[in-house]
């Protein structure tokens, strides 16, 4: 791991929350107590550490590291993307996007650091706010980080290795990991004080008090600690801020700018400067059926997950899928149908560009219908799921009662399928499974590794997280490897 002590960064144009493009470059050349010496100074600072989201080693390594080992998505054929990798189990030590992700999560660990220790509590809102951001994004990369390289919480209570937890702007260079219990415990502490800091009602692209209880509930939920994260997704729901898109508006989210959408609660927000084009996530899972040159196009919705949406046809997340048909009829790359994702695709109207959303109103109640589907309380479970489904366009017979489970054994097994519905493509999946204890399960074509037909793999598995990148533990020999 290496230490980053000078992290400063020039924001040019205007600022994100202005609605104009940004050009965030990096700036090295100032100690840092000149560098954050005033109130402009550390809003700029932080300015810079929401871009590092925006950046590729962040944005695209996340959603393809925490999407692309589950069953929504199924890889079609050889590509040079080491991602690949997380598809088929097939995990190296030295894989690029392990690698990049790493270092990018520690930079903006670091570089939150930096505006913590320089902001003293309570001497003004302003700063109590920008304070409380940046504890939000440290907890943020913290808990992203533990999701990838620790085991879940619920294998071993938390005891098992996690990542280094890095609080101070200097700390030693020969840390050693975390438990996973030790890294929530931090990610927890740094939302709830966030949480108590912020009070400036921003935008879907910045943090906010009721972003921090969003994250809070995820993690909860992760945690197993289902009556807190019951209490947490209440709290963002009862603020008032959020409402379901409706469901016209839903179809096309992809689309929006993403602060001008009510279910936003976070995004990695990409303006047309950011667009990465060939390079963004929305090229891997998209290419235009009309031209076939705008993206590689080479991950699609699996058969699994289409199987699962065209039971309801009427099902407004089918919307999400561009099927590629040629004369009527449908193509393959190999032995997988070509169901183009495209819901990362279409901002303002430019093919690869997307705001991808990392939390939204959905999540809530598909969140706390969980924890309720585990403490007991199986209607308001139900009530959940059905709000959710509603939104997308079904009713009638396709809706749940306590008495009526659809030929699902219990209500967490609702509840998970809605949740592999709603949230598709977002990087929940394979999380869903393994926190539960289930298998990832491919009855479909794929390339899946060891059996491209039928493959699975078990919730203890080695592989269901990832290898410490190779480089860092050759810095620092203190950090163990994963088996």
């Amino acid at each position: 791991m290496k230490n980053i002590k000078i992290l400063h960064w020039i924001v040019a144009l205007a600022a994100i929350s202005t609605g104009c493009d940004t050009d965030l470059q990096p700036y090295t050349g100032k100690s840092n107590e000149t560098a954050l010496a005033s109130f402009s100074d550390i809003q700029i600072a932080t300015y810079g550490n929401y871009a590092m989201l925006v950046a590729e080693p962040y944005t695209r390594h996340y959603l393809t590291l925490n999407e692309w080992p589950g069953d929504n998505v199924v890889q079609s054929g050889a590509d040079g993307d080491q991602a690949s990798l997380a598809a088929s189990y097939l995990h190296i030590p030295t894989m690029y996007p392990t690698n990049d992700f790493w270092a990018q999560s520690y930079k903006l660990i670091y570089a939150s650091n930096l505006i913590i220790d320089r902001i003293d509590d309570g001497v003004s809102a302003e700063l109590d706010q920008l304070k409380g951001e940046n504890l939000f994004l440290r907890a943020l990369a913290h808990f992203n980080l533990v999701r990838l390289f620790g085991r879940p919480y619920t294998q071993g209570n938390g005891e098992n290795p996690g990542v280094p937890v890095i609080l101070t702007p200097d700390p030693p260079l020969d840390v050693s990991r975390n438990t996973v219990k030790e890294v929530y415990e931090a990610v927890i502490k740094d939302l709830e004080k966030a949480s108590n800091l912020m009070t400036v009602e921003k935008n879907a692209n910045f943090a906010s008090r009721e972003t921090a209880w969003a994250l809070l509930s995820r993690v909860y939920l992760y945690q197993n600690e289902n009556e807190n994260a019951i209490t947490f997704a209440n709290k963002v729901i009862e603020s008032g801020r959020y409402t379901l898109a409706p469901t016209d508006m839903y179809i096309k989210s992809p689309t929006l700018v993403p602060e001008t959408n009510p279910e936003t609660i976070f995004n990695f927000r990409h303006t047309l400067a950011d667009n990465k084009d060939k390079n963004a996530v929305g090229s891997l899972y998209y290419n235009d059926p009309a031209t076939l040159s705008t993206g590689w196009g080479e991950y699609y919705t699996s058969q699994a997950l289409m199987d699962l949406l065209m039971q309801h046809p009427e099902d407004a997340r089918l919307n999400f899928i561009t099927p590629h048909y040629i004369n009527g009829v449908l193509q393959y790359r190999g032995t997988s149908p070509q169901y183009f994702i495209n819901k990362f695709n279409w901002q303002e109207g430019i093919a690869n560009l997307s705001s991808p959303v990392y939390l939204r109103l959905a999540e809530m109640y598909l969140n706390r219908a969980e924890a309720y589907a585990k403490t007991g309380k199986p209607e308001a479970a139900l009530q959940d799921v059905n709000l959710i489904r509603q939104r997308a366009g079904l009713t009638g017979s396709a809706l749940y009662s306590t008495g009526d489970l659809k030929g699902h054994s219990t209500v967490l097994e609702v509840v998970l399928e809605e949740r592999r519905l709603e949230l598709a493509y977002e990087g929940h999946r394979p999380g869903d499974l393994y926190r539960n204890n289930l298998p990832l399960v491919r009855a479909y074509p794929g390339l899946h590794g060891t059996d491209n037909f039928h493959f699975r793999v078990e919730p203890t598995d080695p592989r269901v997280v990832f290898y410490i990148p190779e480089r860092e533990i050759n810095v620092n020999p203190n950090l163990s490897q994963n088996p």
